[in-house]
């Protein structure tokens, strides 16, 4: 059996156990950004949690109408040259809370007098202590590298804040079916199998845009980790600013589409790519799907575009895992990686 995959299948506990024991944490939230009212968000995270902090810039930009900015740490550490924070909503994301450069910036932006946020999987954490709120995951100990379980936590625990700053009856609706929904997607795994060769390697790109621009990151490191696969992952709209021109016949691409504002976008490209030759491939929850493309995997969960990362997130964690198999690696261990990266 592999940890990795026991990993993903618990999401959907997860985020339910999120919802109901995160209350206190998440009220607190809420009346502190009400009283202190910050002209923005600076959010410190490295790895698959700056993957969950790019997510925050466009919820937060979109439900929130607030601007976002993802912190620089080598600014706080190496350079000792840190910005201003005052006024700022400062957000650390780490799951295991023990990471030196993202807590340099929560424990800076303290001394600055900025309202400071943990997102972590350990309240115990040097994160957790320097923070003034914390939130934390809940998600149980995860002992497989890659991370699966503690990502799609923090952006469900971005996605509570973003509620408990601006609340909406329908988005509270949507946020409680999220586990359901993430269930739902596990049952789509049998689909993933289609998709496999087209990611025999060495090489592909994974495409995404808006709130699933993240996820085509998250997907793409899943895919490098696990499998050794070397990914990279673009939005729709800087991939075809240059990038594009690195496509071939043959070149495999996965779109990461969630339906939404940019549906179209991902149906543009997907034609574009297909009449290179390209083999195309994709993973979606929404109902409709580009046409012409090699093979999908699809799971219509009905959530709001702004959700949709949650779902993605374990098909593509699913699809890394069926990858690293086909190529076999081992996705539990993958070689010099470890589970906690102290970067400075």
């Amino acid at each position: 059996m592999s940890r990795f995959r026991d990993e993903i299948l618990e999401q959907p506990e997860v985020a339910a156990r999120l919802i109901e024991k995160s209350r206190a944490a998440i009220d607190a939230f809420g009346a502190r950004y009400r009283k202190v009212r910050p002209r923005g968000f600076v959010i410190a995270a490295r790895g698959s949690s700056d993957h969950a902090a790019l997510y925050a810039k466009y919820l937060f930009g979109r439900r929130n109408r607030a601007l976002v900015s993802l912190a620089a740490p080598s600014l706080f550490t190496r350079y000792a040259s840190p910005p201003r924070l005052e006024g700022q909503c400062v957000i650390g994301i780490s799951q295991s809370g023990a990471s030196p450069d993202v807590i340099a910036v929560i424990e800076e932006a303290v001394r600055q007098g900025a309202m400071t946020i943990a997102i972590t999987n350990d309240p115990g954490s040097k994160l957790a202590s320097a923070a003034d709120l914390i939130l934390p995951l809940d998600a149980g100990k995860e002992q497989s590298v890659p991370a699966s379980k503690t990502y799609t936590a923090s952006l469900f625990a971005l996605a509570l804040m973003s509620q408990a700053i601006d609340g909406d009856d329908e988005f509270a609706a949507a946020l409680d079916r999220v586990p359901a929904s993430m269930a739902g997607a596990l049952k789509a795994e049998g689909d993933l199998d289609r998709l496999v060769p087209a990611l025999a390697g060495p090489r592909a790109i994974v495409l995404g845009r808006g709130f699933n621009f993240s996820t085509a990151e998250e997907v793409a490191l899943k895919l490098t980790e696990t499998s050794y696969l070397l990914a990279r992952a673009w939005s729709v709209a800087d991939f075809e600013h240059g990038p594009i021109a690195v496509v071939e016949p043959g070149f495999p691409v996965l779109l990461v589409g969630g339906g939404g504002s940019v549906a179209g976008d991902l149906e543009s490209i997907a034609t574009r790519l297909v009449e290179y030759g390209c083999r195309v491939i994709g993973i979606f929850d929404c109902a409709a799907t580009p046409r012409g493309i090699e093979s999908v995997a699809v799971y219509n969960s009905g959530l709001p575009e702004e959700l949709t990362p949650l779902t993605l997130a374990v098909l593509g964690q699913l699809l890394a895992y069926h990858v690293a198999l086909a190529r076999g690696a081992d996705p539990d261990q993958p070689r010099a990686l470890r589970k906690i990266t102290r970067t400075w």
